[in-house]
């Protein structure tokens, strides 16, 4: 036969009060007075009969309850796949949960999921992007009680731990391999430069300041999607037909350009495919390079130069940094555990593949038929 359940009249009988009183001493309504024999009546009462408030679990159960939140603005970007798959890895095999909140780059989304935080009661976040400029405070202050790792651009946010990404040296490397080609005029294709998406601006900043110090100042055009873009909820293919529309606009405007670099890898794979698709030839005639150095990029049709900055491997750190956080959390009692701030930089490195060459001077005519 089934245990009948415990209830509250169970307590109040056992300790001869009312069940009002049993209510207000175990939720520990602490602007009503009770004498200190009542509450050990109660505690006591509730400690023998095995009685528990609906609702509560207990502090065993609590920690069979393994979770960490990730923050992630997009699940259909292969880069936010690969750092997914790192985070993953590491948290399967430390026995840990994974929830991924997909905040679609939507402001009001991550306000939500924020909002969301204390009920689901994680013992570790990621943010698999910089957060919104308007909750950075509040991710901050999330962070003094909560283990929270940034995967974010250097130099952001210096009181969270973080997995910082030089956006500035990324693009700094990609315009040094195209000058190093000879490419003199060159074209940058990328996703909105919005406020929420500063870390974009940044490899687009060391971009161009590389062209500028060796004196081609003026000699890169930046080609950027419309700021609508981001407010759509991204496809598998958007990069991909971002990178081809970008493309084809400069073709289409008759832009002089010997190379085009895009902001991630996919946009990449999508120029060379609208190159071709103007009969032109990759390298030959106009070189491309990626940056992510995703899994599609070393297949031998594609061939992509791109940038390795190790994406799955910043995705490992910050599962271990969290769960390094929550074991010294175990470890020792509030207030007297110690601080501590972890930043981890790799530094990227080009991957040379067939994608460039060394820059063609004879001018080029492309074709391209014009939509409409």
């Amino acid at each position: 036969m089934a245990r009948k359940k415990v209830t509250s009249s169970d307590v109040a009988e056992k300790a001869g009060v009312s069940q009002a009183t049993v209510s207000m001493v175990l939720n520990h309504k602490y602007n009503v007075s009770f004498s200190r024999e009542t509450v050990e009546k109660v505690e006591n009462a509730a400690r023998e009969l095995g009685y528990r408030l609906p609702g509560h679990r207990s502090k065993k159960e609590n920690k069979k309850e393994k979770l960490i939140v990730v923050f992630c603005p997009t699940i259909t970007s292969p880069y936010y796949v690969l750092l997914l798959q790192g985070i993953e890895a590491v948290a399967n095999e430390r026995g840990y949960g994974v929830f991924i909140c997909n905040t679609q780059r939507d402001a009001r989304l991550e306000e939500k999921y924020l909002r969301m935080i204390r009920a689901m009661a994680p013992q570790g976040i990621i943010y698999a992007c910089n957060p919104h400029p308007d909750y950075i405070s509040q991710v901050e202050e999330m962070a003094r009680d909560i283990p929270l790792v940034i995967i974010s651009n250097k130099e952001k946010i210096s009181t969270v731990d973080a997995i910082n990404q030089d956006n500035t040296e990324v693009g700094r490397l990609m315009a040094r391999h195209l000058l190093d080609l000879g490419h003199r005029d060159v074209a940058f294709i990328t996703p909105p430069l919005t406020r929420r998406q500063w870390q974009r601006s940044k490899r687009v900043d060391g971009f161009v300041h590389e062209f500028e110090k060796a004196g081609l100042a003026g000699h890169v055009i930046i080609r950027a999607a419309d700021e609508s873009v981001d407010r759509r909820n991204p496809r598998t293919d958007s990069e991909y037909s971002m990178g081809y529309a970008l493309t084809r606009s400069l073709l289409e405007d008759g832009s002089r350009f010997t190379a085009i670099a895009g902001q991630n890898d996919m946009m990449a794979i999508g120029a060379v495919d609208a190159l071709q698709d103007a009969r032109l030839r990759v390298p030959k005639d106009v070189s491309v390079i990626g940056c992510d150095n995703i899994f599609y990029s070393g297949i031998r049709r594609v061939s992509l130069t791109t940038i390795d900055h190790f994406v799955a491997l910043k995705g490992r750190d910050a599962c271990d940094i969290i769960i390094r956080k929550i074991d010294t959390d175990n470890r020792f009692g509030e207030g007297i555990r110690p601080t501590s701030v972890y930043n981890i930089e790799y530094n990227p490195k080009i991957i040379v593949r067939k994608t460039t060459g060394y820059a063609r001077l004879d001018k080029l005519e492309p074709t391209v038929e014009k939509n409409g």
